[in-house]
């Protein structure tokens, strides 16, 4: 919903401060004043026919009106224009009502700061309270406790340079030291492996903590890691990074199988049977919708935004977000601010293309302090929470309510948009959708219901294929990459 801006403008004296209709009605009261003052003192008096025939079409007349105004009336309590719109909420509000509702927020990297700062030794930097840190994180237990936040996906990430046997032992450390910190701190976390458990560890005030692997390269090309991934507690799988895998192409990477490889589809409808979600943020445009032509229950998008809105490759396109409806998936909205502002996008892609062009024409060490002088002369500009907020917009206006979500990315980008600093300004998103016209209701299913509705349908399909083996494909019986024809 845009907002609505006032005609109003300038003191509150007179008519032509009150807005053209006022204006309009105004000046038309006083000239018909001024007219029946005329006619007073100038007409004869009428007799009493003419009387009896003025007060029945006096009477039509008002009759005419109220029945007008009763159809306008109406009709705007119909259109939710009028007494049923609720009124905007203030914080305060928006805290009590996720104390009912969890908000859930699909990306956290946490312990990947664990990991490049103090590597996995927790005790190095206190959870309690991490805004002394060089730099300050945006996450910890005491901004937690303000976030309104009742369960949180940890992302499991490791670099896309590391592949082969090297990503699959990372990957199991980031494991671990995110289930140490959980253990740590468990008056305050609590690890969550289903939907019913979130909604357990939120009503005894704790924080559900999820754990989702961010990158298909982290299973090697291997069904069994999968599997021992989510033993270990995953409960989502980003099928790429920025890079391929050999099996699926990444939306920031050169396309090399024209969106999943028949491993790659292998890889959707084991996930499916174990009741793993499947997460599409990061994956070309292709390999969406081949995910979407495969996958049997519905998918998520842990972080991303709307292409239209921000023409960012990482974002979602128009063709894959009316799909979901037909799935039942949630895409949830992002805070980088080069995926929700395009200003913020455009500038830090001429930045690319300057750094490209003047380290091709000078050299790398020569190129730095002509590109120190391009960003003094071209200074990065500020998302803001607004921008965020017009990508719900525009996601709730194209596909529904019942597929959006909250995906931050906190600790896992440099920079926030203003209004979204860190976990404790969660809240002010809401404030802000509120005043946009959203309801109680649709606050609630963007928090956390459409994504608890999303990992229950997972659960439910992996209940209904207990008997289902193991797959046994391995990427060698349908080729390393396994390409089909565009």
């Amino acid at each position: 919903m845009r907002r609505l801006t006032s005609n109003r403008q300038g003191s509150t004296h007179g008519p032509e401060e009150l807005g053209p209709i006022e204006a309009v009605a105004t000046d038309r009261d006083k000239r018909m004043a001024d007219t029946e003052t005329h006619l007073h003192w100038h007409e004869p008096r009428c007799s009493e026919s003419q009387t009896l025939r003025a007060a029945l079409v006096l009477a039509t007349i008002l009759a005419m009106l109220a029945f007008g105004t009763l159809a306008s009336a109406q009709s705007e309590v119909a259109t939710g224009s009028v007494s049923d719109r609720e009124e905007p909420l203030t914080r305060a509000q928006v805290l009590e009502l996720l104390k009912e509702f969890p908000l859930i927020d699909g990306h956290n990297d946490v312990p990947w700061q664990y990991r490049i700062r103090v590597r996995n030794q927790i005790d190095r930097l206190p959870f309690d309270d991490t805004r002394a840190a060089d730099p300050p994180m945006h996450t910890d237990l005491s901004r937690l406790a303000n976030s309104g936040l009742g369960g949180q996906f940890w992302s499991i990430y490791v670099p896309t340079s590391v592949r082969g046997p090297a990503a699959v032992r990372d990957t199991f450390e980031q494991i671990d030291v995110m289930k140490r910190l959980i253990s740590r701190h468990s008056d305050r976390l609590e690890l969550a492996l289903t939907a019913e458990d979130v909604r357990r560890i939120h009503a005894a005030g704790r924080l559900a903590s999820l754990l989702g692997v961010e990158g298909g390269h982290s299973i090697d090309n291997s069904l069994g890691v999968l599997r021992q991934l989510y033993d270990a507690g995953a409960r989502y799988m980003t099928l790429t990074h920025s890079a391929n895998t050999d099996w699926a192409d990444s939306a920031t990477d050169d396309a090399r199988h024209n969106g999943l490889t028949e491993f790659g589809r292998a890889v959707v409808r084991e996930m499916n049977r174990l009741g793993m979600l499947v997460d599409l943020s990061h994956v070309s445009p292709r390999a969406m919708h081949d995910t979407l032509d495969t996958a049997q229950v519905p998918v998520i998008f842990s972080h991303s935004s709307a292409h239209t809105v921000t023409a960012h490759a990482r974002n979602v396109p128009d063709d894959v977000l009316e799909r979901l409806p037909d799935n039942g998936g949630v895409i949830m909205v992002t805070f980088v601010p080069e995926f929700v502002s395009e200003t913020v996008r455009s500038r830090s892609k001429r930045l690319q293309l300057t750094r490209l062009r003047l380290a091709r024409a000078h050299g790398s060490e020569q190129a730095r302090p002509l590109i120190e002088d391009w960003i003094s002369a071209n200074p990065r500009p500020r998302a803001t929470l607004s921008d965020v907020a017009d990508h719900f917009d525009y996601i709730r206006d194209r596909i529904g309510i019942d597929y959006l979500g909250v995906g931050s990315d906190f600790d896992g980008i440099s920079s926030t948009p203003d209004g979204l600093e860190d976990v404790a300004d969660l809240p002010d998103l809401f404030v802000e959708l509120s005043r946009r016209g959203y309801s109680k209701e649709d606050l609630a299913k963007i928090a956390g219901g459409n994504l608890l509705r999303a990992l229950e349908a997972a659960q439910d399909y992996a209940e209904r294929a207990r008997q289902t083996p193991p797959a046994e494909v391995h990427i060698d019986n349908v080729g390393a990459t396994g390409s089909r024809e565009p």
